[in-house]
């Protein structure tokens, strides 16, 4: 029976490797739905000939021209800005990738989840942002979430959900980024280039920059949190430098089961597009003959604070991980547009919490979009104004 699907953010590296699931199954498994993009036209409209889809959708109004010209001709329905990120989510499917990057994927996620579908969830900010608002709308529409983070993945699948009393721990394991290995004066001179060449996984400029700091770890922690129903306490980190263990969980016998694989997110994206079934992915075979070791370490929070600022903003709970990822966001963007230095990323983080610490609702929790919508905003504001004064 042929799954509608729509990819939301099909032109990213999660995007692309889903489409390329499709491309490899049967003829008459899937259909491509819809797609969307940020800035990318050319590369949208080439998928969206290629797969034959209904309706595309383009954020940045910028290659509206582009786009509408290399698609001149065939029978696909173009959607222009944020508003038609929601409508192409909102397209009747079977399921729905979410790989928007950032807080801009928030509401078109909840579009899809609306549907009450199957939705791959590949944006955590999504969780970090408006975990209560989202897990309870997943319950409301009995919609079905699955993972596709490799780390929280590898804890869907080894998790026994129906038996939380089971479990001690999750523990999320952390390839360390670029900088695993460099002191802290090192880091205080580190650019763009360098931060950019992640050790193990090709990934976007956004979360390049997040795997780097290890805030990127810090916010799979929150997720983590909420999508398996887990205190701060009952969650630990452990820098995995050969990215093969992709997580663990402990359970309170001592057993300890984890999800093995090569590096290649198409191993996690596969297990959710064909969940409850698995479907095959043509990624390279561990050889554990040729493994000639696995090393696990702490991390280290004085080099890498980003870890400890989301730790906390979990354990505070309420308005704190909203503006601790808005605060994130803006600051990695002024890091890749050369405005300020790899260790201000994390202090700008800290000095915009404190700032909004100070507000009266700081650990009220919200349960709106508009709601959560005022509050990233005026986090972005406050970095921005931090920014200003780091950069000078």
């Amino acid at each position: 029976m042929t799954r509608r699907i729509s990819v939301l953010g099909s032109t990213g590296s999660i995007g692309e490797n889903t489409l390329d699931l499709v491309r490899r199954s049967e003829v008459g498994d899937w259909k491509v739905v819809a797609l969307t993009a940020h800035s990318s036209a050319q590369k949208l409209a080439e998928q969206a000939l290629e797969f034959k889809v209904e309706y595309v959708a383009l954020a940045d109004p910028k290659g509206a021209e582009a786009l509408k010209g290399l698609l001149s001709g065939s029978s696909v329905k173009i959607g222009i800005g944020p508003e038609a990120l929601i409508e192409a989510a909102a397209q009747n499917t079977d399921f729905t990738m979410s790989a928007i990057t950032g807080a801009a994927g928030l509401e078109p996620t909840l579009a899809a989840i609306d549907q009450g579908i199957h939705v791959g969830l590949a944006n955590k900010e999504c969780l970090v942002c408006a975990g209560d608002l989202f897990m309870s709308r997943i319950k409301e529409k009995n919609a079905t979430l699955l993972p596709v983070d490799s780390e929280h993945n590898a804890i869907f699948q080894v998790l026994e959900s129906d038996k939380p009393e089971g479990v001690r721990r999750l523990i999320l394991t952390a390839s360390g980024g670029p900088f695993r290995e460099t002191s802290l004066g090192d880091l205080k001179n580190v650019t763009r280039a360098d931060a950019l060449a992640h050790p193990v996984w090709s990934m976007g400029a956004k979360i390049s920059i997040d795997s780097a700091t290890l805030m990127n770890k810090g916010l799979e922690l929150i997720e983590a949190s909420y999508l398996f129903d887990r205190p701060s306490s009952e969650i630990d980190v452990i820098i995995h430098p050969q990215s093969i263990i992709h997580s663990m969980v402990e359970y309170i016998d001592g057993s300890v089961l984890a999800q093995l694989g090569s590096p290649d997110m198409r191993t996690p994206i596969a297990y959710a597009m064909g969940w409850p079934d698995r479907m095959q992915a043509p990624v390279e075979r561990l050889d554990f003959a040729k493994l000639s070791q696995l090393t696990f370490f702490e991390p280290d929070t004085v080099r890498f604070p980003a870890l400890r600022l989301a730790r906390e903003a979990l354990e505070t709970g309420g308005r704190a991980p909203t503006i601790l990822n808005a605060a994130n966001e803006i600051a990695v963007a002024a890091f890749l547009d050369g405005k300020i230095k790899f260790l201000d990323i994390a202090n700008c983080v800290s000095n915009v919490l404190d700032v909004c610490s100070a507000q009266s609702n700081f650990t009220k929790s919200c349960l709106s979009v508009p709601e959560l919508l005022l509050i990233d905003e005026e986090a972005r504001v406050c970095a921005r104004s931090v920014i200003k004064t780091l950069s000078t």
